[in-house]
């Protein structure tokens, strides 16, 4: 959803600086309608990288470890939880949000439709309601008229809600509310929200203007109906009086000339940046992410059923490593405990040189080793080094690891292989 964002901030950034003053209505829509969908498909997209963190891929990559010169694994990992902790939360609460949104939703479009059982005199699409908060608005299909209305301006405003319902506009209100709920969070859907209603009623106005009604006598209208503004949100309302000022400057605009459309071709680049650079730490954040999840979720989490004894899972696995190490296998090597022990090991186990203190080396250190088809680990080397003595320290430990629960093809043995980062923090 944070990404969904951050691609409607981009289209919205194209649509004022660049098409919001055209009066050109029908592109503009059209605009702002793509601009949501693609702005919901994109996130899901990305292109792989050939070169993540500068190095090339070598199997799984695990969550990273934090290494400091004052702290205990002990209270790491407790931080790391206490964040994920906050994260559920903050999911949470987002969750509740969008049900509240929907529930509202839902309530209004009940509300429309109690209006239209009691008022509807006819099988036509003129609904007569009392009251004075609004003059006249239109939805599901129905044009909503105040019975205190006159029969001109009545008339008038009727012909006005006809072209929104001629135009499907209750359908881009009813699809944008959706996305409002999703992105309650974000400004830019509010904003979107007020432009594509304000094209709504430019388009309205001016196939209304077009049809011969003067457009003095209009802007009287819209004037004299400007006090009944109060409706449901769920509609197109013709006294909205928070677009009137606009309206009056449309309406006395000149056409958009078609050349105008070339400005649209200023999308591609922005949308291409905003995509690479999406693209470019998409698979790096996530799969650090979900590895940290799952590893603090593996730590409480009740031990799965152990693999068969190391020593009869060896016993048809005499040559060793005589096969390329797989990346990715079928069943992934387990370490006794899972992810989270063997994060945990390495934390315990790895102290902070004293040189590297000393010279404030601070730092990511990946090694890349190979859980072998006998479970051990072998094949260790550094992919991304910063000291010879921060290197030597991350090489060693996890030299040292305990052998593995080897990983297994087809029902056999083989070699995989894993990616460890090691953060060396002085704070």
């Amino acid at each position: 959803m944070v990404k969904v964002a951050v691609y409607m901030i981009a289209f919205y950034l194209v649509y004022s600086f660049l098409l919001s003053r055209d009066k050109a209505y029908a592109r503009n829509r059209a605009f702002i309608l793509v601009s949501l969908i693609l702005s919901m498909i994109l996130p899901v997209l990305s292109f792989q990288f050939a070169k993540p963190l500068g190095i090339r891929f070598f199997g799984k990559m695990l969550a990273d470890v934090f290494i400091s010169a004052n702290s205990n694994p002990t209270s790491k990992f407790s931080f790391a939880l206490s964040l994920q902790e906050v994260a559920q939360f903050i999911c949470s609460v987002y969750i509740i949000i969008v049900f509240i949104f929907i529930i509202k939703l839902i309530v209004d479009l009940i509300k429309l439709l109690i209006l239209i059982k009691r008022n509807k005199a006819s099988s036509g699409k003129i609904i007569v309601f009392p009251g004075s908060h609004t003059s006249g608005f239109s939805a599901l299909g129905y044009i909503f008229i105040n019975r205190k209305l006159n029969p001109n301006d009545a008339a008038d405003i009727i012909r006005h809600e006809e072209n929104h319902l001629k135009h499907n506009h209750f359908a881009d209100i009813l699809f944008i509310e959706i996305i409002k709920a999703l992105q309650w969070f974000n400004p830019v859907v509010y904003l979107f929200n007020r432009s594509l209603r304000a094209i709504h009623e430019y388009q309205a106005d001016q196939e209304c203007l077009n049809s011969g009604i003067p457009v003095i006598n209009y802007q009287n209208l819209l004037f004299k109906q400007v006090l009944r503004s109060g409706t449901f949100n769920l509609t197109n309302s013709f006294s909205n009086p928070s677009l009137i000022r606009k309206r009056m400057i449309m309406m006395t605009k000149k056409r958009t000339s078609a050349f105008s459309n070339i400005k649209l071709l200023m999308v591609i680049p922005v949308i291409a940046f905003v995509f690479t650079a999406i693209s470019a730490f998409k698979g790096i954040t996530l799969s650090t992410a979900r590895q940290t999840v799952i590893s603090l979720n593996e730590e409480f989490a009740p031990p799965p059923p152990p693999p068969p004894p190391l020593s009869e899972m060896n016993a048809t696995n005499e040559k060793v490593d005589e096969e390329e190490p797989f990346i990715i296998v079928e069943n992934m090597p387990m370490f006794p405990g899972g992810d989270a022990a063997l994060l945990k090991y390495i934390a315990a186990n790895t102290t902070y040189p004293e040189k590297a203190k000393a010279q404030n080396k601070t730092g990511k250190v990946i090694i890349r080793f190979c859980v072998a088809s006998t479970g051990k680990v072998n094949q260790a080397s550094v992919l991304k080094g910063l000291s010879p003595e921060l290197d030597a320290e991350a090489l060693k430990v996890v030299r040292k690891l305990p052998d593995f629960y080897p990983g297994t093809q087809g029902g056999k043995a083989v070699p995989v292989w894993y990616m460890v980062p090691i953060v060396f923090n002085l704070k």
